[in-house]
């Protein structure tokens, strides 16, 4: 009977990728509403939301017309 062989290195740990919040176009109503909807989804930790809205942003003026 053969010992199996056994690693006792530790996991790697991936860092999570921590982006900056795109900014508002100055003057555009739709970006300030998805800021307000961002700000009240992240307070109360509705982070998939938080994500939606950065994405709608990112892709300004397509995104939220």
């Amino acid at each position: 009977m053969t010992n199996p062989t056994r690693y006792s290195t530790a996991p790697i740990v991936l860092p999570l990728p921590l982006e900056a919040d795109p900014a508002p176009v100055d003057g555009c109503a739709g970006c300030a509403e998805l800021v307000n909807v961002r700000e009240r989804a992240r307070a109360v930790g509705d982070l998939t939301t938080v994500t939606d809205c950065n994405i709608h942003l990112r892709r300004h003026p397509e995104g939220h017309r």
